[in-house]
């Protein structure tokens, strides 16, 4: 430090290995900065914890079990007489369940396969022009009634769980496609321009910018595409397709009570144990710098 001429105090520059005498304010002080100004401080999450609260983890579970339990034990005290025993013994609830899980899975992977690649290609510039087609088709596929569309396609394909699959694939791609397209086309134009601008090529400029940026929407719409599945398949039963159908279509034909309410709460508890799993990879598959407290 040397006094000027004017009486000042003028400052020299640190001198080699010297570190100067103001440090940068490391985070505690940052945030007793933010908690003088009446800021509340943005929550650092753990490295790299998700932030899933116990209430997500175990509520659906537990309600789950104990419908679940208390329709057994319902079930076990009705009276069945021969005709209810024919619908469900010899393993036939099990039969049909793993039928009902298999539709859904299988149609659902055809709808990602078809519904994700057709919206980033329906986003680029050389085949934009052709959306409003493509997404009146996806909609044509959910204004025709289910069990309608069904029957097409038994005509067409024959009876079996082909038809079914492929019915329950043109009802449920239109909210995977619309969420992709929605997704990408969402992104602010700047974050792509910047990563041209630093070199990146198309193919990384969708895996790296667009497709991370657009995961929690397009994750949306799977979720409402699996929901959407577990409930089309129950109609399989009409084409032959089996699954949970089967013990609604006997219990309503014979007017057996027991076995319609089986295969109705089966359905209903698969339909929200599925949406609770697609809530949960929600969660866990968006990417870490857009994750909110859940």
């Amino acid at each position: 430090m040397t006094a000027g001429a004017g009486g000042g105090a003028r400052r020299e520059p640190p001198r080699g290995g010297e570190r100067p005498a103001m440090a940068l304010p490391d985070k505690e002080e940052a945030a007793d900065r933010e908690l003088a100004a009446g800021e509340t401080p943005a929550p650092s999450a753990a490295g790299g914890e998700r932030r899933i609260s116990w209430q997500k983890w175990t509520f659906m579970p537990s309600f789950l079990v104990l419908a679940l339990l208390a329709t057994w034990l319902w079930f076990r005290g009705a009276g069945l007489d021969s005709i209810a025993h024919q619908a469900v013994d010899h393993g036939k609830v099990w039969l049909a369940l793993r039928q009902h899980i298999q539709l859904t899975a299988v149609s659902t992977f055809f709808v990602l396969v078809i519904a994700i690649p057709l919206g980033i290609a329906l986003t680029r510039a050389r085949l934009r022009r052709l959306t409003p087609f493509a997404m009146a088709f996806a909609n044509l596929g959910q204004a025709v009634p289910a069990l309608g569309l069904l029957v097409l396609l038994v005509i067409w394909l024959g009876i079996g769980a082909r038809s079914a699959i492929v019915g329950m694939v043109i009802y449920a791609v239109l909210p995977v496609l619309a969420n992709t397209i929605a997704g990408l086309r969402g992104i602010d134009p700047t974050l792509t321009e910047a990563a041209r601008g630093i070199g990146m090529s198309p193919m990384g400029v969708l895996g790296r910018v667009e497709l991370p940026l657009a995961v929690p929407l397009i994750l949306a719409g799977v979720r409402t595409a699996l929901v959407l599945n577990v409930g089309t398949a129950t109609l399989a039963t009409f084409g032959g397709g089996g699954g949970l159908g089967d013990l609604i279509s006997a219990g309503i034909i014979t007017q057996r009570m027991p076995v319609l309410v089986l295969g109705s709460v089966l359905t209903v508890a698969l339909a929200l144990l599925v949406e609770w799993l697609a809530s949960l990879a929600e969660l866990l598959l968006r990417p870490r710098g857009l994750e909110v407290t859940a």
